[in-house]
């Protein structure tokens, strides 16, 4: 465990350079006096570590120092190689840039976890899109991921869902995020979320932007899901279901079940329309008692199903 640590110690001062003990106590999770013990380890074994005192003090190599030691465990080699996702590379630009440092990475590695490796890349790969949905054009793609490294604000033309539908906007790029084979950039201000395939009209600037130091993209995104599913299903109806019948998200009634082994539940629903397609699924296995537009919505639907059926069922000169 202090062979792995030391490793990590000497690979955060040649990645950040100076730091604090205090700073590498925080990253490796350990107190200021371990850190103290391990930089005399260290430094004992060779290893040109130094220490400054002072307010812009800390630890540091000594410049141009470079280790090859990786401190990579087997299953650490294992998930490098599994996190690789070349499509999403591909469509940022980055392909070979990433197929390159796969390839230094492998090279570098010990002939056992270069086996352990090229496992992995054999029997596992990522496919984020869902089955159903086609691939989205993101051509402007590259363009928004140029701006968010070179932190410049974007004009575009962006569509969105309410009119009006085609609007202009200045962007200052914080991030980007692929969800389920979907791109969404973060932007300022406020941050607010966008769609990168609803992008029509992209001019790059070489106005400067200052990302906001607190800000954290991961934070940011699982807010913005929780939001988003909370949203969603903000309505509610009240249901009699069949026995052996299950909605997902139903709270029971008080009430006991009735005669025919039928319950009263509530459930959340995302609106009448969404609702109406999923109880009309159900059939009779669902009776909707609220709110009474989605029931006269389901009533019509059954009464036109049952005059077109039963006019289907008439031989043609009766109808």
């Amino acid at each position: 465990m202090k062979s792995s640590r030391l490793v990590s110690l000497l690979l955060l001062l040649q990645t950040r350079g100076r730091m604090t003990a205090a700073q590498l106590a925080e990253e490796l999770e350990v107190s200021v006096r371990t850190v103290y013990r391990d930089v005399e380890a260290l430094s004992a074994a060779g290893v040109p570590l130094y220490g400054d005192a002072g307010h812009a003090g800390g630890y540091r190599l000594l410049d141009g120092y470079r280790t090859r030691l990786t401190g990579l465990t087997a299953g650490e080699a294992e998930a490098l190689f599994l996190a690789g996702a070349p499509g999403a590379a591909a469509q940022l630009g980055l392909g070979s840039v990433l197929a390159a440092a796969q390839l230094k990475v492998r090279a570098a590695l010990p002939p056992q976890l270069r086996a352990h490796a090229d496992r992995i890349s054999g029997r596992f790969h990522l496919d984020a899109p869902g089955w159903y949905a086609g691939a989205d054009e993101t051509p402007h793609l590259p363009a928004v991921a140029d701006a968010v490294w070179q932190g410049r604000a974007v004009h575009v033309l962006y569509r969105r869902w309410r009119e009006p539908t085609d609007v202009e906007r200045r962007l200052e790029p914080y991030g980007l995020v692929l969800k389920a084979g979907r791109w969404y950039v973060v932007a300022g201000p406020g941050p607010r979320t966008y769609r990168v395939d609803q992008i029509l009209r992209l001019s790059a600037t070489d106005e400067e932007f200052t990302r906001p130091d607190d800000f954290d993209l991961a934070g940011y995104w699982a807010a913005y899901q929780r939001d988003f599913h909370r949203g969603l299903r903000s309505e509610r109806a009240v249901v009699r279901v069949a026995p052996g019948v299950t909605l997902p998200g139903a709270t029971e009634n008080e009430s006991a079940p009735e005669a025919d082994g039928r319950r009263r539940v509530t459930v959340t629903i995302e609106s009448v329309d969404h609702a109406l397609a999923e109880f009309l699924r159900l059939g009779t296995g669902v009776e909707v008692l609220e709110p009474p537009e989605l029931r006269a919505r389901i009533a019509r639907t059954a009464a036109e199903l049952a005059d077109r059926y039963g006019a289907a069922g008439r031989p043609l000169d009766e109808r």
